[in-house]
């Protein structure tokens, strides 16, 4: 088999293949002899069928299977006799496929880009580095107060936290619009759920009033036949009620699992469950800057084909959460490419460095990973059995285990740097 390279591009190569005629011969009277033993013909016993019947029966259909066979079982021993690396399938162009002659075919395809680690040992990563204070566990019970919120009627005007229950009725120019008009509709004031400048409207209503409140739709309304448009609305206060936050009594607690040890015992598990979630947060923001670090030293070259695989695959993903129901309707691949390509280098960076630093998949921390998913269930142990028996959640779960390995390993080489902080900061709580 004779076999020729040439460089296209940075990535690109196009090789051309000759293979023996005897080879496709052969194949094709090997597979000819093959139908003969299981091919049913008319007057012919099974297994009995000549293999010249064969041959006039089926040999041009045989033939074109063959060619295909051997062009793609020679591009396979092609690019392992180059020492080349495909990022996947290759276009073949059939060049000579005349029978009694050599196959000769050329086929054009992206190889991975040739990576060599540099700026590991300079990485520079700043960790941010904070605890769990008792203020930000008194505003996190506060915070779990105002999620059980009891209402009373009021005769006074209205303001932020208190809720307003209303009848409306929109129009633009006069003329109604779809969700424009809504009964008994409650808003509570200051949780900003509703437009800012109809809930502004509501502000100092009173139980019985009737206004108008004009706004104007925003450029980025949900409704796009809405955006920009000047509407007025017709509103009839049915009541205004006063916001009351629970005790920290035994009720409360129950009424967040805790059935004994009181505020004592839920605050303690309010503060469990917010340093975990601290620590989840500090290990992103660490993984994320680890990630950046990486990119940044070490330019990729990037397979058009692997980023245009991204591509699509981020299109379809967003077209799932969107409810599109076919490929009219997935946005448009531009607004991807950014994403994808960050995906692809990262990719191809990851692997460089488990196979730098020879690192194997720990399955105790898969075990563990699993474990602390299924918490969230009665029976743990068979949610774990549940999940290690799915081939796809055990590849997601094995490979974002090796992507932590990945990180570590990083992170043990890299110039760390402490940057004070706070729960609040990090957990963008309260803002």
């Amino acid at each position: 088999m004779q076999v020729s390279v040439e460089s296209t591009g940075a990535l690109e190569r196009r090789i051309e293949v000759q293979v023996p005629a005897a080879r496709v011969e052969k194949a094709v009277e090997d597979r000819l002899k093959s139908m003969s033993k299981t091919v049913r013909l008319k007057g012919f016993r099974p297994g009995k069928v000549p293999v010249q019947v064969v041959r006039q029966q089926f040999g041009q259909q045989v033939r074109q299977e063959v060619l295909g066979d051997v062009m793609q079982s020679s591009f396979a021993e092609a690019v392992t006799q180059e020492k080349l690396n495909p990022t996947g399938g290759p276009r073949i162009e059939p060049i000579s496929m005349e029978q009694g002659a050599d196959l000769k075919y050329r086929a054009v395809f992206e190889i991975y880009p040739q990576i060599k680690l540099t700026g590991v040992e300079t990485l520079a990563i700043e960790r941010p580095a904070a605890a769990v204070a008792t203020a930000d566990v008194d505003a996190m019970i506060e915070n779990l107060r105002k999620q059980r919120p009891t209402f009373v009627a009021v005769e006074r005007q209205a303001h932020d936290t208190d809720r307003v229950t209303i009848d409306f009725d929109g129009s633009v120019d006069g003329v109604a619009f779809d969700g424009g008009k809504g009964e008994g509709v409650p808003i509570t004031l200051g949780e900003g759920r509703m437009l800012k400048d109809f809930e502004a409207g509501l502000q100092g209503v009173k139980t019985g009033e009737q206004k108008t409140i004009e706004l104007t739709f925003p450029d980025n309304y949900g409704a796009p036949a809405l955006a920009n448009k000047k509407a007025q609305f017709a509103v009839k206060v049915n009541s205004v009620e006063e916001q009351v936050l629970p005790a920290l009594d035994a009720e409360f607690c129950k009424s967040y699992g805790v059935e004994e040890g009181g505020i004592d015992r839920l605050r303690q598990e309010v503060e469990d469950n917010m340093r975990r979630e601290l620590a989840d947060a500090v290990q992103s923001r660490l993984k994320k800057q680890v990630m950046d670090a990486l990119l940044a030293a070490n330019p990729v070259e990037l397979p058009k084909s692997l980023v245009e695989a991204q591509v699509r695959e981020l299109q379809v993903d967003a077209g799932r959460r969107m409810g599109a129901k076919d490929a009219s309707q997935l946005p448009p691949p531009e607004s991807f490419v950014e994403a994808a390509k960050r995906r692809v280098a990262l990719s191809l960076l990851i692997n460089e460095v488990i196979s730098t630093a020879g690192l194997k998949l720990d399955q105790a921390k898969v075990q563990t990973r699993f474990e602390e998913l299924a918490q969230q269930f009665p029976d743990a142990a068979q949610a774990v059995q549940t999940y290690r028996s799915n081939p796809q959640i055990r590849r997601q779960m094995e490979a974002a285990v090796l992507e932590d390995q990945v990180v570590e390993w990083l992170v043990e080489r890299a110039k760390i740097t402490d940057k004070p902080s706070s729960f609040k900061e990090i957990m963008n709580f309260g803002a």
